[in-house]
């Protein structure tokens, strides 16, 4: 099967040698933001509280809650901009636009400040090395708006994709969602059982957070703009059972990487497939059967069809 041109359109191309200075750049603004809905949504198990989603337009942190009321805040990689809004109707924006980490720091929380909103948050990242506080940030200072734009849409297909895989499981499962602190889109599975302590060990973040990320026997998979010459897919299993790196997966590109720890498909094989859908999906199931078979699961129990009322909506 060869692609279509509207295929091809959709998965777009982007070399990350290419944009990994507005990459980290922009990895740096997602921490602030996220530490932002971090400082106000009670605590959801694993950390989910303080992911973004996909939006129409980029990244957003979907509905804070703020006192009796909410903000939401918008990366808009369309027209460029942060846009805060509120509740109440009030409405402010920071242009996406080259300016180092300290900059845009200050005109996000001026612009929250504006609109009464208190966003007391750790002045540090976390997950990377070094990690130079924003307010001191001038390292980081890249924006190219072409790339940022092409990196939403490597997550808009990434997220569709993920969301239909998403769909054929009836056990516990996060939403497909943006995680700021090593900057991947995400979708977890469990298998309703606890799993060992987690030892921790990344870079500027207290083990505490990896033990709650991973108090429970889980398969995941995802996407990072590393990896690969354009970004890779990911597939780990916490614990991670015997047989696991040897199960037979696909495509024929996936590779289990013993420095990572887990299985990876470059985007570039799922971008120039015939069928990149199908592609990924391949390797979104058969890695989480390496897990699921490998570690015992109860598959009857926890796996669903998603079109089961198809016939009668």
């Amino acid at each position: 099967m060869t692609q279509t041109p509207r295929t091809a359109q959709a998965w777009p191309r982007l070399r990350v040698a290419d944009w990994s200075e507005t990459r980290d750049t922009l990895h740096m603004w997602t921490q602030i933001v996220g530490k932002v809905r971090l400082a106000h949504a009670p605590l959801v198990n694993h950390w989910w509280q303080v992911t973004f989603y996909v939006s129409a337009r980029g990244l957003t942190t979907s509905s804070i809650p703020y006192g009796t009321g909410a903000f939401e805040i918008e990366f808009d990689f369309v027209d460029h901009r942060l846009h805060i809004r509120t509740s109440d109707g009030g409405t402010r924006h920071v242009p996406l636009a080259p300016k180092p980490v300290a900059r845009f720091h200050h005109e996000t929380m001026r612009a929250l400040d504006e609109l009464g909103i208190e966003a007391p948050i750790q002045d540090h990242p976390n997950e990377v090395e070094p990690a130079i506080p924003f307010t001191e940030d001038l390292r980081h200072a890249s924006y190219d708006a072409q790339a940022a734009h092409l990196f939403w849409r490597q997550l808009l297909q990434a997220d569709r994709v993920m969301g239909a895989f998403r769909a054929r499981y009836a056990g516990k499962v996060s939403p497909v969602h943006f995680f700021w602190g090593a900057m991947d889109l995400a979708c977890t599975r469990f298998s309703g059982r606890s799993a060992p302590t987690h030892p921790g060990g990344a870079p500027n973040c207290g083990d505490w957070v990896m033990v709650e990320g991973y108090s429970r026997e889980l398969s995941s998979c995802g996407f990072w703009p590393g990896g690969g010459e354009e970004g890779a897919f990911y597939a780990y299993a916490y614990p991670e059972p015997d047989g696991f790196r040897s199960h037979p997966v696909a495509p024929a590109d996936a590779h289990y990487s013993p420095q990572n720890g887990q299985y990876l498909l470059p985007y570039e094989a799922v971008r120039t497939a015939g069928n990149p859908d199908a592609a990924l999906m391949s390797f979104l199931q058969s890695t989480y059967e390496a897990a699921a078979d490998n570690g015992g699961w109860d598959r009857p129990a926890l796996e669903t069809d998603p079109d089961r009322w198809s016939e009668r909506r």
